[in-house]
């Protein structure tokens, strides 16, 4: 299979490892300094670039007849945007805020804890997200997602790096190091903690996800997400 790599920092390179370890080309690697040249020739491309490069990047896969992984977050608000083009297009796009296969995972447990403890009004719940200092979002896609999977399955409304209201789930992100990414989910009250918690050792599970992700998007027209790569619906 011939991939494009759309942003060629450090995931990029991870990513590009582990695709020829399966056996795939690699037909362009695009950062700032270069062309889309080599873009068409492409059976999947793979986005992990910047937020302010993701969208031209995203688009220009779907003009290309390319179907395209997108890893980038810091962008969402031109998601819906992204959808529009792809179905005019007739395009083939996953956007996921981590491909990890243990997040994906990590996902479907905060979804199903969610359900459980949204019948228990003594635990008030509060989220942590740990990156490293070059990561520009804040908080992480991955935890934005979090949120989204607690809201969508309890009477919380909304999600806040400030001070929480009573239906605000707080958010806090710090930016330490070199740390790949390390997520905690916890109901707290005044008798006991529960925590759920995913820790990244390093990108390749990131990489070695949005890899899978482009080997099942090869092909395929349509909308999809990484539960229906991992089959999790």
């Amino acid at each position: 299979m011939k991939i494009a790599l759309l942003g060629y920092g450090k995931m990029g390179k991870v990513i590009e490892r582990i695709a020829l370890e399966r056996g795939h080309e690699i037909v362009l690697k695009k950062d700032e300094s270069n062309t889309y040249d080599g873009l068409s020739t492409a059976d999947v491309a793979i986005d992990f670039s910047i937020p302010t490069a993701a969208v031209d990047n995203i688009s220009n896969c779907f003009h290309a007849n390319v179907p395209v992984v997108s890893g980038t977050t810091g962008w969402l608000e031109h998601y819906d945007e992204m959808v529009k083009l792809c179905n005019e297009k007739q395009g083939g796009f996953i956007s996921s805020s981590n491909f990890s296969l243990g997040v994906n995972i990590f996902f479907e447990l905060n979804e199903y804890l969610a359900k459980i403890m949204a019948q228990f009004d003594s635990y008030k719940v509060t989220m942590e997200e740990i990156h490293h200092t070059q990561k520009l979002d804040a908080p992480s896609g991955t935890a934005i997602s979090l949120a989204k999977g607690v809201i969508e399955n309890s009477n919380y409304a909304n999600w806040t790096l400030d001070q929480a209201k009573n239906n605000e789930i707080h958010i806090e992100a710090k930016r330490i190091g070199d740390v790949p990414g390390t997520h905690t989910v916890t109901y707290d009250s005044n008798v006991d903690s529960i925590e759920l918690k995913h820790t990244a050792h390093n990108r390749e599970g990131f990489a070695l996800g949005a890899v899978i992700a482009a080997e099942w998007l090869a092909g395929k027209k349509g909308i999809y997400s990484m539960k229906d790569v991992l089959n999790l619906k």
